[in-house]
């Protein structure tokens, strides 16, 4: 019997294909019909592995979960942008591979990305997503984060409502 291992771990260079990867289909899956699809296409289009590899040999703070040999999600973090906020740590994206959803690895990217935000001496963390997200409003809600702040972001042209959600050290 073979038992397959699921790690999290700091994402390197050499994980730029997988990350964009991941990005790309969780990005399609959660988004379409959500922004205008010329817009959503832009975006994906930007955050290739090229992109993802310059962003983690600048230091960008991404995770990976790995699932055996597979790279099934990633977490970027780091200090929050909204400082009228009373969190000191964000999560900017936490995404998994849409067939590794709904068994347990969000859940645990998400704790392993607050514990790292933790051991780097930020007190606190916020998350964004978009209110017509329902899947990610139900994640974070049950995951204890508390709604804190609303904004909006435009995509095409479309102003879209965001919530963010914030937990305590």
């Amino acid at each position: 019997m073979s038992t397959l291992l699921v790690e999290t771990r700091r994402a390197r260079p050499a994980d730029a294909a997988n990350v964009a990867e991941i990005h790309d289909s969780a990005w399609r899956a959660t988004y379409r019909g959500l922004i205008p699809g010329a817009e959503l296409e832009k975006m994906i289009q930007r955050r290739g592995p090229g992109w993802w590899e310059t962003a983690l040999r600048r230091g960008s703070r991404v995770l990976v979960l790995t699932f055996g040999d597979a790279v099934a999600g990633y977490a970027n973090l780091g200090r929050n942008r909204a400082r009228g906020l009373p969190y000191e740590g964000e999560i900017y994206e936490l995404y998994l591979r849409p067939e590794y959803q709904g068994l347990g690895f969000g859940r645990r990217l998400f704790e392993d990305a607050r514990k790292e935000l933790a051991g780097a001496g930020f007190d606190g963390l916020a998350v964004w997503a978009l209110a017509e997200n329902e899947p990610a409003l139900g994640f974070y809600r049950a995951l204890g984060g508390m709604g804190v702040a609303r904004s909006s972001e435009t995509f095409g042209g479309r102003a879209l409502e965001k919530l963010a959600f914030g937990w305590n050290g």
